[in-house]
Protein backbone atom coordinates (compact mmCIF):
# COMPACT_ATOMS: atom_id res chain seq x y z
CA UNK A 1 0.00 0.00 0.00
CA UNK A 2 1.37 3.36 -0.94
CA UNK A 3 1.94 6.16 2.03
CA UNK A 4 -1.18 8.37 0.15
CA UNK A 5 -3.45 5.20 0.27
CA UNK A 6 -2.26 4.69 3.90
CA UNK A 7 -2.74 8.39 4.54
CA UNK A 8 -6.39 8.60 3.44
CA UNK A 9 -7.24 5.18 5.19
CA UNK A 10 -5.77 6.37 8.63
CA UNK A 11 -8.06 9.83 7.97
CA UNK A 12 -10.78 7.47 7.38
CA UNK A 13 -10.53 5.43 10.62
CA UNK A 14 -9.85 9.00 12.78
CA UNK A 15 -13.38 10.14 10.99
CA UNK A 16 -15.14 7.10 12.07
CA UNK A 17 -14.21 7.01 15.71
CA UNK A 18 -14.05 10.63 16.77
CA UNK A 19 -17.54 12.77 16.63
CA UNK A 20 -15.70 15.85 17.81
CA UNK A 21 -13.28 16.26 15.10
CA UNK A 22 -15.22 18.19 12.02
CA UNK A 23 -14.62 16.15 9.38
CA UNK A 24 -14.21 17.77 5.62
CA UNK A 25 -15.83 16.25 2.45
CA UNK A 26 -13.76 13.34 0.60
CA UNK A 27 -13.57 12.97 -2.55
CA UNK A 28 -16.13 10.94 -4.53
CA UNK A 29 -15.09 6.99 -4.51
CA UNK A 30 -16.55 4.76 -7.45
CA UNK A 31 -18.71 2.02 -6.41
CA UNK A 32 -19.11 -1.39 -8.03
CA UNK A 33 -21.41 -0.68 -11.18
CA UNK A 34 -19.16 2.53 -11.73
CA UNK A 35 -21.24 5.43 -9.95
CA UNK A 36 -19.85 8.02 -7.48
CA UNK A 37 -21.53 7.44 -4.05
CA UNK A 38 -22.13 11.33 -2.68
CA UNK A 39 -23.51 12.88 0.11
CA UNK A 40 -26.79 13.79 -0.91
CA UNK A 41 -28.43 14.42 2.33
CA UNK A 42 -29.45 17.70 3.25
CA UNK A 43 -27.74 20.44 5.71
CA UNK A 44 -30.61 19.61 7.86
CA UNK A 45 -30.58 16.22 8.17
CA UNK A 46 -28.83 15.31 11.16
CA UNK A 47 -30.78 12.04 11.80
CA UNK A 48 -27.99 10.40 10.07
CA UNK A 49 -25.37 11.98 12.42
CA UNK A 50 -23.06 10.09 14.42
CA UNK A 51 -24.87 10.15 18.10
CA UNK A 52 -28.86 10.45 16.91
CA UNK A 53 -30.37 9.33 14.33
CA UNK A 54 -32.80 6.17 13.52
CA UNK A 55 -32.65 2.44 14.41
CA UNK A 56 -32.94 1.58 11.22
CA UNK A 57 -29.06 2.60 10.75
CA UNK A 58 -28.08 -0.10 12.51
CA UNK A 59 -29.87 -2.38 10.62
CA UNK A 60 -28.76 -1.07 7.31
CA UNK A 61 -25.12 -1.21 8.40
CA UNK A 62 -25.21 -4.69 9.60
CA UNK A 63 -26.81 -5.67 6.15
CA UNK A 64 -25.16 -8.22 3.92
CA UNK A 65 -23.26 -6.30 0.90
CA UNK A 66 -23.52 -7.20 -2.44
CA UNK A 67 -20.46 -6.12 -4.20
CA UNK A 68 -23.06 -5.72 -7.55
CA UNK A 69 -26.10 -4.15 -5.85
CA UNK A 70 -25.92 -0.54 -6.65
CA UNK A 71 -28.83 0.60 -4.92
CA UNK A 72 -28.00 -1.33 -1.77
CA UNK A 73 -24.14 0.51 -1.23
CA UNK A 74 -25.29 3.92 -2.16
CA UNK A 75 -28.45 3.04 0.58
CA UNK A 76 -25.57 1.78 3.56
CA UNK A 77 -23.70 5.10 2.13
CA UNK A 78 -26.78 7.08 2.78
CA UNK A 79 -27.09 6.23 6.63
CA UNK A 80 -23.67 5.63 7.15
CA UNK A 81 -21.43 7.91 5.22
CA UNK A 82 -22.28 11.22 6.56
CA UNK A 83 -20.38 12.08 10.00
CA UNK A 84 -20.76 15.81 10.89
CA UNK A 85 -21.69 17.18 8.04
CA UNK A 86 -18.81 15.08 5.81
CA UNK A 87 -18.60 12.50 3.59
CA UNK A 88 -17.51 9.23 4.42
CA UNK A 89 -17.35 6.54 0.97
CA UNK A 90 -19.90 3.84 0.91
CA UNK A 91 -17.05 1.34 0.75
CA UNK A 92 -15.95 2.22 4.05
CA UNK A 93 -18.93 1.55 5.99
CA UNK A 94 -19.53 -1.98 5.84
CA UNK A 95 -16.23 -3.16 6.47
CA UNK A 96 -14.81 -4.61 9.95
CA UNK A 97 -13.28 -1.48 11.12
CA UNK A 98 -16.58 0.35 10.90
CA UNK A 99 -18.13 1.30 14.73
CA UNK A 100 -21.26 -0.74 15.47
CA UNK A 101 -22.25 1.35 18.92
CA UNK A 102 -22.12 4.72 18.18
CA UNK A 103 -24.94 6.36 20.43
CA UNK A 104 -26.59 5.70 23.48
CA UNK A 105 -29.97 3.14 23.50
CA UNK A 106 -32.18 1.77 25.96
CA UNK A 107 -33.30 -2.10 25.33
CA UNK A 108 -36.53 -3.00 24.16
CA UNK A 109 -38.44 -3.71 26.64
CA UNK A 110 -36.86 -1.08 29.68
CA UNK A 111 -39.24 1.06 31.31
CA UNK A 112 -37.91 4.29 29.30
CA UNK A 113 -39.04 2.75 25.93
CA UNK A 114 -41.36 0.18 26.08
CA UNK A 115 -44.55 2.84 25.44
CA UNK A 116 -42.39 3.97 22.68
CA UNK A 117 -42.75 1.01 20.12
CA UNK A 118 -45.30 -0.56 18.96
CA UNK A 119 -46.10 -4.29 20.95
CA UNK A 120 -48.62 -5.79 18.03
CA UNK A 121 -46.95 -9.17 17.57
CA UNK A 122 -46.84 -9.80 21.24
CA UNK A 123 -50.71 -8.75 21.09
CA UNK A 124 -50.98 -11.66 18.26
CA UNK A 125 -49.20 -14.10 20.90
CA UNK A 126 -51.34 -13.34 23.37
CA UNK A 127 -54.73 -13.98 21.33
CA UNK A 128 -52.75 -17.21 19.99
CA UNK A 129 -52.10 -18.47 23.69
CA UNK A 130 -55.50 -17.32 24.54
CA UNK A 131 -57.06 -19.04 21.67
CA UNK A 132 -54.73 -22.32 22.58
CA UNK A 133 -55.27 -22.49 26.34
CA UNK A 134 -59.02 -21.74 26.24
CA UNK A 135 -59.78 -23.61 23.42
CA UNK A 136 -58.29 -26.83 25.10
CA UNK A 137 -60.66 -26.03 28.62
CA UNK A 138 -63.79 -26.19 26.35
CA UNK A 139 -62.71 -29.35 24.60
CA UNK A 140 -62.08 -30.37 28.00
CA UNK A 141 -65.36 -29.26 29.58
CA UNK A 142 -66.99 -30.69 27.00
CA UNK A 143 -65.74 -34.31 27.18
CA UNK A 144 -66.38 -33.62 31.23
CA UNK A 145 -70.33 -32.38 31.30
CA UNK A 146 -71.22 -32.69 27.55
CA UNK A 147 -72.73 -29.63 25.59
CA UNK A 148 -74.96 -27.94 28.65
CA UNK A 149 -76.89 -25.39 26.01
CA UNK A 150 -80.85 -25.56 26.76
CA UNK A 151 -82.31 -25.56 23.33
CA UNK A 152 -84.91 -22.68 24.64
CA UNK A 153 -82.01 -20.50 25.75
CA UNK A 154 -82.96 -17.64 23.62
CA UNK A 155 -86.49 -18.25 23.20
CA UNK A 156 -88.77 -20.89 24.70
CA UNK A 157 -92.39 -21.46 25.40
CA UNK A 158 -92.28 -19.22 28.66
CA UNK A 159 -91.04 -16.55 26.30
CA UNK A 160 -94.74 -16.70 24.86
CA UNK A 161 -96.18 -15.79 28.52
CA UNK A 162 -94.26 -12.69 27.70
CA UNK A 163 -96.76 -11.03 25.99
CA UNK A 164 -97.45 -8.35 28.01
CA UNK A 165 -93.75 -7.19 27.78
CA UNK A 166 -94.15 -7.06 24.14
CA UNK A 167 -97.32 -5.28 24.64
CA UNK A 168 -95.48 -2.32 26.72
CA UNK A 169 -92.26 -2.08 24.63
CA UNK A 170 -94.70 -1.19 21.48
CA UNK A 171 -96.38 1.35 23.78
CA UNK A 172 -93.25 2.81 24.69
CA UNK A 173 -93.46 5.01 21.13
CA UNK A 174 -96.24 7.30 22.97
CA UNK A 175 -94.24 8.33 25.07
CA UNK A 176 -91.90 10.23 22.80
CA UNK A 177 -95.33 11.12 20.73
CA UNK A 178 -96.81 13.05 23.90
CA UNK A 179 -93.53 14.74 24.34
CA UNK A 180 -93.42 15.97 21.02
CA UNK A 181 -97.11 16.98 21.46
CA UNK A 182 -96.13 19.05 24.52
CA UNK A 183 -92.84 21.09 22.46
CA UNK A 184 -94.92 21.86 19.41
CA UNK A 185 -97.47 23.65 21.60
CA UNK A 186 -94.61 25.37 23.85
CA UNK A 187 -93.16 26.41 20.58
CA UNK A 188 -96.11 28.17 19.50
CA UNK A 189 -96.46 29.45 22.98
CA UNK A 190 -100.33 28.02 23.31
CA UNK A 191 -98.91 26.82 26.78
CA UNK A 192 -97.00 28.41 29.62
CA UNK A 193 -93.35 27.29 30.79
CA UNK A 194 -94.54 25.90 34.04
CA UNK A 195 -96.98 24.05 32.37
CA UNK A 196 -94.59 22.28 29.11
CA UNK A 197 -92.13 21.21 32.30
CA UNK A 198 -94.79 19.49 34.48
CA UNK A 199 -96.46 17.80 31.38
CA UNK A 200 -93.20 16.68 30.54
CA UNK A 201 -92.61 15.63 33.99
CA UNK A 202 -95.41 13.04 33.81
CA UNK A 203 -94.60 12.00 30.50
CA UNK A 204 -91.13 10.86 31.62
CA UNK A 205 -92.61 9.57 34.89
CA UNK A 206 -94.75 7.35 33.30
CA UNK A 207 -92.83 6.26 30.86
CA UNK A 208 -90.42 4.48 33.15
CA UNK A 209 -93.52 3.54 35.92
CA UNK A 210 -95.42 2.09 33.27
CA UNK A 211 -92.77 -1.25 32.53
CA UNK A 212 -91.47 -1.46 36.17
CA UNK A 213 -94.81 -2.14 36.76
CA UNK A 214 -95.77 -4.65 34.35
CA UNK A 215 -92.45 -6.66 34.69
CA UNK A 216 -93.59 -6.88 38.55
CA UNK A 217 -97.27 -8.09 37.95
CA UNK A 218 -95.95 -10.22 35.72
CA UNK A 219 -94.42 -13.66 35.62
CA UNK A 220 -91.60 -13.17 32.55
CA UNK A 221 -88.34 -14.69 32.34
CA UNK A 222 -85.61 -12.17 33.79
CA UNK A 223 -84.12 -11.98 29.91
CA UNK A 224 -87.44 -10.34 28.71
CA UNK A 225 -87.87 -8.00 31.96
CA UNK A 226 -84.15 -7.21 31.40
CA UNK A 227 -84.60 -6.29 27.79
CA UNK A 228 -87.66 -4.07 28.49
CA UNK A 229 -86.12 -2.27 31.24
CA UNK A 230 -82.94 -1.15 28.95
CA UNK A 231 -85.13 -0.01 26.68
CA UNK A 232 -87.41 1.93 28.88
CA UNK A 233 -84.05 3.54 30.20
CA UNK A 234 -83.00 4.48 26.97
CA UNK A 235 -86.55 5.62 26.49
CA UNK A 236 -86.32 8.32 29.49
CA UNK A 237 -82.81 9.11 29.10
CA UNK A 238 -83.97 10.14 25.55
CA UNK A 239 -86.99 12.53 26.39
CA UNK A 240 -85.33 13.82 29.16
CA UNK A 241 -82.89 15.51 26.57
CA UNK A 242 -85.33 16.20 24.21
CA UNK A 243 -87.14 18.34 26.83
CA UNK A 244 -84.15 19.89 28.39
CA UNK A 245 -82.69 20.71 24.71
CA UNK A 246 -85.89 22.34 23.56
CA UNK A 247 -85.90 24.21 26.91
CA UNK A 248 -82.71 25.66 26.45
CA UNK A 249 -83.16 26.29 22.70
CA UNK A 250 -86.53 28.58 23.75
CA UNK A 251 -84.15 30.12 27.13
CA UNK A 252 -81.49 31.09 24.36
CA UNK A 253 -84.45 32.61 21.77
CA UNK A 254 -85.79 35.07 24.66
CA UNK A 255 -82.48 35.80 26.31
CA UNK A 256 -80.64 37.21 22.97
CA UNK A 257 -82.10 38.54 19.38
CA UNK A 258 -82.07 35.77 16.77
CA UNK A 259 -79.36 37.50 15.33
CA UNK A 260 -77.03 36.69 17.97
CA UNK A 261 -78.79 33.13 18.50
CA UNK A 262 -77.28 32.55 14.96
CA UNK A 263 -73.84 34.02 15.14
CA UNK A 264 -72.99 31.79 18.38
CA UNK A 265 -75.41 29.42 17.86
CA UNK A 266 -74.94 28.56 14.18
CA UNK A 267 -76.14 25.02 14.68
CA UNK A 268 -79.49 26.03 16.30
CA UNK A 269 -82.57 27.16 14.01
CA UNK A 270 -84.80 29.08 16.75
CA UNK A 271 -87.39 29.63 13.83
CA UNK A 272 -87.56 25.75 12.78
CA UNK A 273 -88.95 24.48 16.32
CA UNK A 274 -89.05 21.02 16.54
CA UNK A 275 -90.98 18.51 13.83
CA UNK A 276 -91.89 14.86 14.16
CA UNK A 277 -89.48 14.06 11.43
CA UNK A 278 -86.58 15.54 14.03
CA UNK A 279 -87.92 12.97 16.97
CA UNK A 280 -88.46 10.04 15.40
CA UNK A 281 -84.71 10.06 14.11
CA UNK A 282 -83.60 10.62 17.64
CA UNK A 283 -85.33 7.80 19.40
CA UNK A 284 -83.97 5.39 16.70
CA UNK A 285 -80.63 7.12 16.48
CA UNK A 286 -77.48 6.12 18.60
CA UNK A 287 -77.26 8.88 20.98
CA UNK A 288 -78.64 9.81 23.84
CA UNK A 289 -78.46 14.01 23.33
CA UNK A 290 -80.97 15.48 21.37
CA UNK A 291 -80.18 18.38 18.96
CA UNK A 292 -81.78 19.81 15.73
CA UNK A 293 -79.55 17.65 13.58
CA UNK A 294 -76.60 15.47 13.41
CA UNK A 295 -73.52 14.67 10.63
CA UNK A 296 -74.53 12.41 8.07
CA UNK A 297 -72.16 10.47 6.56
CA UNK A 298 -73.40 9.88 2.37
CA UNK A 299 -74.38 6.70 1.60
CA UNK A 300 -74.53 2.85 3.21
CA UNK A 301 -71.98 0.33 2.90
CA UNK A 302 -74.36 -2.46 2.66
CA UNK A 303 -71.35 -4.96 2.63
CA UNK A 304 -69.97 -3.79 5.79
CA UNK A 305 -73.51 -3.87 7.23
CA UNK A 306 -73.54 -7.74 6.16
CA UNK A 307 -69.65 -8.43 7.60
CA UNK A 308 -71.16 -6.70 10.92
CA UNK A 309 -73.91 -8.50 11.23
CA UNK A 310 -72.94 -12.05 11.38
CA UNK A 311 -69.68 -10.71 13.53
CA UNK A 312 -72.72 -9.82 15.99
CA UNK A 313 -74.43 -13.05 15.47
CA UNK A 314 -71.09 -15.21 16.38
CA UNK A 315 -70.56 -12.90 19.35
CA UNK A 316 -73.90 -13.09 20.67
CA UNK A 317 -73.93 -16.72 20.48
CA UNK A 318 -70.13 -17.28 22.01
CA UNK A 319 -71.80 -15.13 24.81
CA UNK A 320 -74.83 -17.59 25.42
CA UNK A 321 -72.58 -20.15 25.14
CA UNK A 322 -70.14 -19.00 27.89
CA UNK A 323 -73.09 -18.39 30.15
CA UNK A 324 -74.64 -21.52 29.80
CA UNK A 325 -71.52 -23.85 29.78
CA UNK A 326 -69.98 -22.11 32.44
CA UNK A 327 -71.34 -19.74 34.38
CA UNK A 328 -75.04 -21.33 34.80
CA UNK A 329 -73.40 -24.31 36.31
CA UNK A 330 -70.76 -22.50 38.40
CA UNK A 331 -73.80 -20.35 39.91
CA UNK A 332 -75.73 -23.18 40.39
CA UNK A 333 -73.09 -25.31 42.56
CA UNK A 334 -72.37 -22.47 44.89
CA UNK A 335 -73.80 -21.10 47.82
CA UNK A 336 -74.41 -17.59 48.74
CA UNK A 337 -71.32 -15.75 49.25
CA UNK A 338 -73.07 -14.01 52.61
CA UNK A 339 -73.41 -17.05 54.16
CA UNK A 340 -70.29 -19.21 53.42
CA UNK A 341 -66.86 -18.53 55.11
CA UNK A 342 -64.37 -16.61 53.58
CA UNK A 343 -61.76 -18.94 51.08
CA UNK A 344 -64.99 -20.44 49.65
CA UNK A 345 -66.47 -17.52 48.55
CA UNK A 346 -63.11 -16.18 47.19
CA UNK A 347 -62.59 -19.23 45.51
CA UNK A 348 -65.83 -19.30 43.52
CA UNK A 349 -65.61 -15.53 42.93
CA UNK A 350 -62.07 -16.29 41.29
CA UNK A 351 -63.66 -19.23 39.63
CA UNK A 352 -66.36 -17.15 38.07
CA UNK A 353 -63.80 -13.90 37.17
CA UNK A 354 -62.83 -15.21 33.49
CA UNK A 355 -66.45 -16.35 32.08
CA UNK A 356 -67.85 -13.51 33.28
CA UNK A 357 -65.26 -11.32 32.00
CA UNK A 358 -65.56 -12.67 28.27
CA UNK A 359 -69.15 -12.37 28.61
CA UNK A 360 -68.97 -8.61 29.47
CA UNK A 361 -66.32 -8.56 27.09
CA UNK A 362 -68.75 -10.03 24.47
CA UNK A 363 -71.45 -8.00 25.46
CA UNK A 364 -69.04 -4.52 25.18
CA UNK A 365 -68.01 -5.96 21.40
CA UNK A 366 -71.09 -6.54 20.01
CA UNK A 367 -73.54 -3.74 21.67
CA UNK A 368 -71.00 -0.76 21.65
CA UNK A 369 -68.88 -1.78 18.50
CA UNK A 370 -70.94 -3.49 16.48
CA UNK A 371 -74.70 -3.25 16.90
CA UNK A 372 -74.46 0.79 17.46
CA UNK A 373 -72.42 0.92 14.22
CA UNK A 374 -74.90 -1.02 12.58
CA UNK A 375 -77.62 1.04 13.47
CA UNK A 376 -75.12 4.14 12.59
CA UNK A 377 -74.54 3.11 9.12
CA UNK A 378 -78.35 2.20 8.34
CA UNK A 379 -79.34 5.74 9.94
CA UNK A 380 -76.42 7.46 8.05
CA UNK A 381 -75.19 8.92 11.64
CA UNK A 382 -72.04 10.47 11.64
CA UNK A 383 -70.40 10.42 15.14
CA UNK A 384 -69.07 7.05 15.81
CA UNK A 385 -66.98 7.71 19.16
CA UNK A 386 -69.11 5.03 21.22
CA UNK A 387 -66.23 4.47 23.65
CA UNK A 388 -62.94 5.31 23.56
CA UNK A 389 -59.58 3.36 24.66
CA UNK A 390 -61.36 2.39 28.81
CA UNK A 391 -58.95 -0.84 29.09
CA UNK A 392 -55.70 2.21 29.00
CA UNK A 393 -57.96 3.70 31.67
CA UNK A 394 -55.28 4.43 34.62
CA UNK A 395 -58.03 5.28 37.04
CA UNK A 396 -61.58 4.48 38.01
CA UNK A 397 -62.47 7.80 36.90
CA UNK A 398 -61.32 7.89 33.66
CA UNK A 399 -63.12 4.01 33.14
CA UNK A 400 -66.57 5.90 33.50
CA UNK A 401 -65.33 8.75 30.95
CA UNK A 402 -64.46 6.50 28.16
CA UNK A 403 -66.07 2.87 28.20
CA UNK A 404 -69.74 4.09 27.90
CA UNK A 405 -69.85 7.49 26.08
CA UNK A 406 -73.27 7.81 24.60
CA UNK A 407 -74.31 7.75 28.66
CA UNK A 408 -71.46 9.93 29.63
CA UNK A 409 -72.27 12.59 27.29
CA UNK A 410 -75.98 12.95 28.42
CA UNK A 411 -74.94 12.84 32.07
CA UNK A 412 -72.48 15.74 31.45
CA UNK A 413 -74.91 17.43 29.26
CA UNK A 414 -78.03 17.18 31.24
CA UNK A 415 -77.07 16.29 35.40
CA UNK A 416 -72.83 17.41 35.32
CA UNK A 417 -73.00 20.59 33.73
CA UNK A 418 -76.26 22.01 35.20
CA UNK A 419 -75.44 21.23 38.90
CA UNK A 420 -72.18 23.43 38.28
CA UNK A 421 -74.18 26.29 36.93
CA UNK A 422 -76.77 26.08 40.27
CA UNK A 423 -73.57 26.90 42.15
CA UNK A 424 -73.10 23.08 43.18
CA UNK A 425 -69.69 22.23 44.25
CA UNK A 426 -67.64 19.80 41.76
CA UNK A 427 -68.03 17.04 44.50
CA UNK A 428 -71.12 17.19 44.51
CA UNK A 429 -72.34 17.45 40.96
CA UNK A 430 -69.92 13.69 40.84
CA UNK A 431 -72.04 12.43 43.65
CA UNK A 432 -75.46 13.31 41.85
CA UNK A 433 -74.26 11.89 38.72
CA UNK A 434 -72.96 8.27 40.33
CA UNK A 435 -76.66 8.43 42.16
CA UNK A 436 -78.56 8.78 38.50
CA UNK A 437 -76.41 6.32 37.65
CA UNK A 438 -76.94 3.81 40.54
CA UNK A 439 -80.64 4.06 40.16
CA UNK A 440 -80.72 3.13 36.87
CA UNK A 441 -78.32 0.00 37.57
CA UNK A 442 -80.31 -0.92 39.89
CA UNK A 443 -83.81 -0.73 37.75
CA UNK A 444 -82.00 -2.74 35.54
CA UNK A 445 -81.46 -5.83 37.37
CA UNK A 446 -83.53 -5.65 40.46
CA UNK A 447 -87.03 -5.14 38.42
CA UNK A 448 -86.58 -7.69 36.46
CA UNK A 449 -85.43 -10.13 39.50
CA UNK A 450 -87.99 -8.98 41.28
CA UNK A 451 -85.53 -8.48 44.18
CA UNK A 452 -84.85 -4.85 46.09
CA UNK A 453 -81.40 -5.89 47.58
CA UNK A 454 -79.86 -2.68 46.41
CA UNK A 455 -76.73 -4.47 45.25
CA UNK A 456 -76.45 -3.16 41.91
CA UNK A 457 -76.66 0.81 43.61
CA UNK A 458 -74.19 -0.24 46.13
CA UNK A 459 -71.90 -1.23 43.45
CA UNK A 460 -72.37 1.63 41.56
CA UNK A 461 -72.07 4.11 44.79
CA UNK A 462 -68.82 2.14 45.67
CA UNK A 463 -67.54 3.79 42.73
CA UNK A 464 -66.77 7.00 44.26
CA UNK A 465 -64.08 5.94 46.70
CA UNK A 466 -62.47 3.66 43.94
CA UNK A 467 -62.32 7.02 41.98
CA UNK A 468 -60.78 8.49 45.27
CA UNK A 469 -58.38 5.68 45.62
CA UNK A 470 -57.02 5.24 42.01
CA UNK A 471 -56.61 8.81 41.30
CA UNK A 472 -54.14 9.29 44.55
CA UNK A 473 -52.59 6.56 44.02
CA UNK A 474 -51.88 7.45 40.27
CA UNK A 475 -50.43 11.20 41.78
CA UNK A 476 -48.56 9.62 43.98
CA UNK A 477 -47.05 6.58 41.84
CA UNK A 478 -46.70 8.89 38.42
CA UNK A 479 -46.98 5.38 36.76
CA UNK A 480 -49.27 4.53 34.53
CA UNK A 481 -49.43 0.39 35.11
CA UNK A 482 -49.98 0.91 38.98
CA UNK A 483 -53.65 2.96 38.56
CA UNK A 484 -54.55 0.68 35.52
CA UNK A 485 -53.63 -3.03 37.39
CA UNK A 486 -56.22 -1.85 40.52
CA UNK A 487 -58.79 -0.95 37.55
CA UNK A 488 -58.57 -4.28 36.35
CA UNK A 489 -58.30 -6.01 39.45
CA UNK A 490 -61.41 -4.47 40.31
CA UNK A 491 -63.08 -4.53 37.00
CA UNK A 492 -62.29 -8.26 36.36
CA UNK A 493 -62.59 -9.92 40.44
CA UNK A 494 -64.59 -7.94 42.54
CA UNK A 495 -67.35 -6.37 40.71
CA UNK A 496 -69.15 -8.59 38.34
CA UNK A 497 -68.75 -12.02 39.96
CA UNK A 498 -70.26 -11.08 42.97
CA UNK A 499 -73.16 -9.73 41.41
CA UNK A 500 -73.68 -12.53 39.61
CA UNK A 501 -73.53 -14.53 42.87
CA UNK A 502 -75.88 -11.98 45.12
CA UNK A 503 -78.35 -11.94 42.47
CA UNK A 504 -78.39 -15.66 41.36
CA UNK A 505 -79.07 -16.76 44.78
CA UNK A 506 -81.32 -14.17 45.70
CA UNK A 507 -83.96 -15.36 43.04
CA UNK A 508 -83.17 -18.74 43.50
CA UNK A 509 -84.64 -18.31 47.09
CA UNK A 510 -87.75 -16.37 45.92
CA UNK A 511 -88.85 -18.53 43.76
CA UNK A 512 -88.18 -21.20 46.71
CA UNK A 513 -90.63 -19.44 48.92
CA UNK A 514 -92.96 -19.00 45.88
Amino acid sequence: MSGRSTTRFSTLLRRRHSSAIEAEPDAPVKTSSGESSVDSSSDGDVSHRVGGGDEREDEEEMGPMDSQGKEHAEGVGRSEGHENGGGVPATFSYRASAPAHRRIKESALSSDSIFKQSHAGLLNLCIVVLIAVNGRLIIENLMKYGLLIRAGFWFSSKSLRDWPLVMCCLTLALFPLGAFLVEKLAWRKFISGPLVITLHLMITTSAIVYPVYVILRCDSAVLSGFLLMFITSIVWLKLVSYAHTNYDIRMLSRSVDKEGVSSNFSSLNVEEGVSLKQIVYFMVAPTLCYQQSYPRTMSIRKSWVMRQLIKWVICTGLMGFIIEQYINPLVKNSQHPLKVNFLSAIERVLKLSIPSLYVWLCMFYGFFHLWLNILAELLRFGDREFYKDWWNAKTVEEYWRMWNMPVHKWMIRHVYFPCLRNGMPKGVAILISFFVSAIFHELCVAVPCHIFKLWAFLGILLQIPLVILTNYLQNKFRNTMVGNMIFWFFFCILGQPMCILLYYHDVMNRKMKD
